[in-house]
Parts: structure tokens; sequence; C-alpha cells
């Protein structure tokens, strides 16, 4: 339709596929100015919006999508019970320019200027492992152990492996038995004893059943930032959702906090207070 429109060709088949002739790719970065002036003009146009009505999309990690939005979005049901919620769950980071989505929930500072920003968090991601896993395998006690344990990884596995190296945890991809992309999948598999893997204090305090590992090393912190288009801060909609989500994450925050504190002691601390108990009672 469009060839025929401009009485140009702007492809070409070659076997099964269509590629851009001379032409059409001349004429593609025409086409992309038009997309984004289209695109400003919607998110410019959907921020004048003052009612409480109509569709929010929010952006997630597949982990915080499945385990800490479902309370968050039961908040805004009551509260607004005339937007729609459409939950975005990838790990990739979704173009707010172009209304993938109106909120997101990132682990990067944003740096687009168009772009605003609230630092809502820095959670903590620990070594977690379901109890059958150690009862069969024994406690690690120190970052040394963990390079002999069956790891769960993220792919890809070679970053994987660089981030622990910078949080001073030195594992080889071989140890990294089962891999996945999806942190659902792999929390799914820790759950079953199939291995050692990382997860957020928040998301493990609300799973029962596991032991977090090393508890006194401090974990690998992950910021979490809240971030949405400046135009479409103005929307009243999109402004309820955003402070809601930002509440109750300061609830999350603490209710996790709160959760390390109470943690039972592992055997070897508990060992360590059995000795200075021990040691007191001689002096006396």
């Amino acid at each position: 339709m469009l060839e025929a429109d401009l009485g140009v060709a702007l492809f070409e088949r070659v076997g099964r596929k269509l590629i851009l002739t001379t032409t059409g790719a001349g004429l593609l970065n025409h086409a992309r100015v038009m997309a984004d002036a289209a695109d400003a003009m919607a998110v410019t146009a959907a921020g004048q919006s003052q009612d409480i009505t109509g569709r929010v999309s929010i952006s997630a990690t597949d982990a915080v999508s499945t385990y800490l939005l479902p309370g968050i979005v039961a908040r805004i049901r009551r509260e607004a019970p005339q937007v729609t919620i459409v939950v975005v769950a990838t790990d990739s980071i979704s173009n707010l320019q172009r209304r993938e989505a109106d909120i997101a929930i990132r682990h990067l500072r944003p740096t687009e200027p168009e772009l605003i920003g609230r630092h809502i968090d820095d959670m903590a991601a620990h070594f977690y492992a379901a109890d059958t896993w150690v009862a069969q395998y024994g406690l690690p006690q120190t970052i040394p152990d963990l390079a002999q344990v069956d790891m769960l990884g993220f792919e890809p596995v070679e970053r994987f492996i660089e981030h622990l190296a910078a949080a001073g945890v030195c594992l080889t991809a071989d140890r990294c038995r089962i891999v996945s992309g999806n942190a659902v999948a792999v929390w799914e598999m820790l759950r079953h004893g199939l291995g050692v893997g990382m997860m957020f204090g928040s998301v493990a305090a609300r799973t029962p059943g596991l032991t977090r590992l090393l508890p006194d090393w401090p974990g690998i912190a992950v910021p979490v930032w809240l971030v949405t288009h400046r135009e479409l801060h103005t929307s009243r909609r999109v402004r309820v959702v955003f402070d809601i989500i930002a509440d109750e994450w300061r609830g999350l925050s603490a209710a996790s906090a709160a959760a390390v504190s109470a943690r039972p002691r592992t055997p070897r601390r508990a060992a360590r207070s059995r000795r200075r108990g021990s040691a007191a009672a001689s002096r006396s």
C-alpha cells in the first residue's frame, strides 16, 4: 500500500526474507523521525489527562512483577478502581518514550533528559538454598565454600560470574549447572532443592522453607528507581499509581529489614554465641 502511494519499491524479496531497497533505506530515517514525533505527541496528550480512569502500564523484571507487584497492585485497585493496570514483566529496559510502559521499576538510574526518576530503595541480593538442599549437602560456611556447590545462574552466565567476582565471590562457569534468563524459573528451581541461588531479601522473606547462606555477608546492593516520562507525570492517573508504588515500596523495604534482623541463627552463629556464653560463665 505504501509503495503504491509513493510509487517506489521499498522492499525486495530475497528468498523468504524482505530487505530494504536503497530507496527504502534512504526513507527509513525520515520514517523514524515521524514515528518519534508521533510518540512525543501521544505522550504529551496523555499527560494532559486529569481523569483517574484508563490504562497505566508498569514495567518491571519478572521477579519483581511476580513476587512484589501483586500487593502493590492490590492497593492500586482499592484506591483507583477505575484504572486498568497493565503489567509488563520483562528483564529488558522498556522504552518509555515509545510508550512501551508508563512507569518502569528499574535497577539503573535513568539518564534520558525527558525521564524523571525517584530512587526508592537499595535492595540486597543474597545467597539462598532450600532447607532440603542444606539437609542433604550441608551449610556453606565461607565464600570459598560457594565455589564448590552447584550454583543456579543467570544468562548470560559470563556476566553473572563477573557480577559475583566484583562482589568478592569467585566462581567458575562450570559450577553453574542450571541457568536461565528468567529469575522466576531460577527461584523455583532453588525452592525445589536443585542448587544455591541469589534473590532479593524482600522476595526471600516471603518464601518459607529456605535458608539464607553466609548471613554475615552484606550481599549485593541493587538500586531501585521508579521512572516515568516527564510529560506523563502530569497525568493524574499516572501520578496516583506512581505515588502508590513509591509508598508501598517503603513498606516492602521496612518489612525486609525486619525479617533480616529477626532471622534465626545459623549453626555457625549459634556456636559462636554458645562459646561466648561459656567464656562469660567461666569468668564469673
